[in-house]
């Protein structure tokens, strides 16, 4: 999939007007911007705790890179709606099955061929803030396209009510993942096991910075 200009130019012009929400009427502070390549395949890997996640992490990512595009897979059920769909879809998000989706798959090897994609490893909520374990597919994926995969941690989204003033938050983009061990390794389950395993650390070891207490040691 690729994006024509004017879907580029709604999709800046929208996540500045969340930004001004985020950032402005609120204190959603960004950290580590200059680890997000700006040309070339890049995986932004984030833990995911708060249905908000999927609106402010774009504003993060473009802020800094405006004119581009980050693609994300998200549930097929939020398609079914046309005027959502329309919405979504002109975001760059694209529907996905709740289980194995071959052919979401084959969209997110496409696209990390040379764009950027926001991906949630965990492939579910967690509300309380806690650090569960990374799905193996998103592994598997990084294997095949192997992009710069930058963890990224959020922190303090899921306190947030809507409509808020003054609420706090944060997200952190460490520095680009070196799997080139693991690349070297046979194509396997326990090869993607490692990978994904590997970048759920690293969000991990973000949060750890920020005070956060996600579960892991």
């Amino acid at each position: 999939m690729k994006a024509h200009f004017l879907q580029r130019c709604w999709v800046t012009f929208s996540v500045y007007v969340v930004g001004i929400y985020a950032s402005l009427l609120n204190r959603f502070v960004i950290k580590g911007s200059e680890n997000i390549p700006h040309d070339g395949p890049v995986l932004i890997a984030s833990n995911h705790i708060s249905a908000y996640d999927t609106i402010f992490l774009p504003w993060a990512v473009i802020r800094y890179n405006p004119l581009q595009m980050l693609w994300a897979p998200a549930k097929e059920e939020l398609f079914e709606k046309t005027a959502l769909r329309l919405i979504y879809t002109s975001w760059g998000a694209f529907p996905v099955k709740r289980k194995r989706d071959v052919r979401a798959g084959r969209v997110l090897n496409d696209l990390l061929q040379g764009q950027k994609v926001m991906l949630f490893p965990e492939g579910t909520r967690h509300k309380d803030g806690q650090l569960g374990p990374g799905n193996r597919g998103v592994g598997k994926i990084i294997y095949d396209t192997r992009p710069a995969v930058i963890p990224t941690a959020l922190a303090g989204l899921n306190s947030w009510k809507f409509p808020g003033f003054g609420q706090e938050a944060a997200v952190v983009f460490g520095a680009a993942l070196d799997f080139s061990d693991l690349f070297a390794l046979e194509d396997c389950k326990e090869t993607h096991l490692q990978i994904v395993d590997r970048v759920m650390q690293a969000i991990a070891a973000l949060l750890t910075t920020e005070g956060i207490d996600c579960g892991r040691k």
